[in-house]
């Protein structure tokens, strides 16, 4: 016997443990592969979606709301089953010590169920007000983290703080009434079970008055109904976090299930290398009920620099969005040779895309990783390439560690127009025909836009370009210049034909130097 006991608590210590182990791996697992599902959900929306969902409330549901879920799988899932086992054979023994005193407890069963679910149902909304809370201050804090320089600049250190306080201060309160409800939970479960004994005993009582019924059989009933009780106690405190999970859950799939705007057609087949011509035919499109383009004509023949100008808001950057299907027309269409793009597969058209623009993204890994970008398989001496061609060289072996110099968040150790450089040779090789130019120098002081110019100009050979500038003296060169006013294309040519023409250029070109000399000729375009 003594052996045996050793024996039986070997087993059960090799048992709970593989429960305990396995159970939390699998839960951890189906988190795991939901938050990575959840950001590739994300990262595959188009650029409406981010519009729409700040980024503070998308990190909010992938890390917070999906880490609520991580306790519901891990360990509660397997205690439900464990307490669920142990209340069904407590019933069935129940059952076989008296049945009509068990069959009357399940006419008391839903003063016991009825409190329960009211008190889940309104703990489910308030902890959804909480995690919209939570996302509301991750904005926040992301706002006053990213902006610090101007935070600082502006000495608004205590108003980002008090921001913040009242954010975590709304977060509170609705924690506050889920605590609330979690806390009754307990004394009105107790209250029921109290008031179901009561009426249970007084109908014991009468049967065991009338001699139906002994007063042995009923306590050893309640006895059991007792153990049966603690199993229903711990499933409500189950069912609390699960309440919880769920609002939870239901914020995640509810972006999970969110379309995405910008789909490949059943179909879809791979772009053949761009050879020949881009065309806007009859374009129009709108955010919403607003229109933005109205009905743009355009051919672009390959090889050509076209220049996109125009006031704020004229349609510049969204007509050249809707080339890599950043966005969809909502009328007409975009076609690559002759191809409408809506009939291509997204990787192959945007392959075929190079995009520098007045944003530089730059990510917290080393200048090489930046420059190859997700390619494992472009030698060093392609990165060392594009970055000569660049201009970005010097700058680059002057870092500590040169090409393996991590460059920190956003690439903040380096200036704008180092930063602007390390894109340009991101862009040299990735080396698509078709490149998209949208105020790579708008930003950048005069000796930074001359080596970013110099840079531009090795970029851009042989290559058919948009570029989108406010600054006129940049855009002199191009091939054709193209003017949108209120979403419409009202001039396009050269700038000579353009100044002659005495229209919206030549007056935009009059307003920017009216108080300057004629800019030299030092663009590249």
């Amino acid at each position: 016997m003594a052996v045996l006991v050793v024996v039986l608590f070997v087993f059960k210590g090799i048992f709970t443990y593989l429960g305990s182990y396995l159970t939390r791996w699998a839960g951890l697992q189906a988190v795991r592969d939901l938050r990575a599902d959840l950001y590739a959900r994300i990262q595959r929306q188009s650029l409406a979606f981010f519009s729409d969902h700040p980024t503070g409330n998308l990190i909010s549901r992938v890390v917070s709301d999906i880490g609520r879920l991580q306790r519901l799988a891990s360990d509660n899932l397997a205690d439900v089953f464990r307490l669920g086992a142990i209340v069904i054979g407590q019933a069935a023994w129940l059952f076989y010590l008296n049945v009509r005193l068990a069959s009357f407890c399940l006419i008391l069963l839903p003063l016991v169920v009825y409190p329960v679910v009211r008190l889940g149902t309104r703990l489910k909304a308030t902890s959804r007000r909480s995690q919209e809370r939570m996302g509301e201050a991750v904005d926040v804090m992301k706002e006053g983290i990213t902006g610090t320089r101007v935070v600082q600049g502006f000495g608004m250190e205590d108003f980002e703080i008090r921001r913040f306080r009242k954010a975590l201060d709304r977060i509170q309160s609705a924690e506050m009434r889920a605590a609330r409800l979690v806390s009754v939970t307990s004394p009105v479960l107790e209250l029921v079970g109290a008031i179901g004994v009561a009426i249970l005993l007084f109908h014991a009582l009468l049967r065991i008055h009338s001699g139906k019924l002994s007063a042995p059989e009923v306590l050893t009933f309640i006895a059991a109904l007792f153990m049966i009780y603690a199993s229903i106690k711990n499933l409500v405190k189950i069912n609390n976090d699960v309440q919880q999970s769920m609002a939870a859950a239901q914020r995640v799939f509810q972006l999970m299930d969110l379309p995405n705007r910008i789909q490949e057609r059943p179909g879809a087949a791979e772009l053949p290398p761009f050879r020949d011509r881009i065309e806007f035919r009859d374009v129009h499109f709108a955010y919403g009920k607003a229109p933005v383009l109205r009905g743009i004509d355009l051919v672009v023949p390959a090889g050509t620099v076209v220049a996109l100008v125009g006031s704020s808001g004229a349609g510049k950057s969204t007509l050249v969005n809707l080339l890599p299907r950043f966005y969809d027309v909502s009328e007409g269409a975009v076609l690559i040779d002759g191809r409408d793009v809506r009939d291509a597969t997204l990787g192959s058209l945007r392959r075929q895309i190079g995009l520098v623009t007045q944003e530089v993204i730059l990510f917290d890994d080393t200048v090489r990783n930046n420059i190859a970008y997700g390619r494992s398989d472009v030698p060093m001496e392609t990165v060392a390439a594009a970055a000569r061609a660049a201009h970005a060289e010097g700058f680059i072996e002057a870092l500590p560690r040169g090409y393996d110099t991590t460059l920190g968040e956003a690439g903040h150790r380096l200036s704008l127009g180092q930063r602007q450089r390390i894109s340009i040779a991101r862009a040299i090789v990735k080396d698509s025909p078709i490149l998209i130019l949208d105020e790579a120098t708008s930003s950048l002081d005069m000796e930074s836009e001359a080596e970013v110019q110099r840079a531009l100009q090795n970029l851009m050979t042989g290559r058919t370009v948009f570029v989108i500038a406010h600054r006129l003296s940049t855009v002199r060169r191009a091939d054709v210049i193209l003017v949108l006013d209120a979403g419409r294309l009202v001039e396009r040519g050269t700038h000579p034909e353009l100044l002659a023409r005495k229209g919206l250029y030549a007056r935009l070109h009059a307003l920017q130097f009216r108080d300057d000399r004629p800019a030299a000729e030092a663009s590249v375009l």
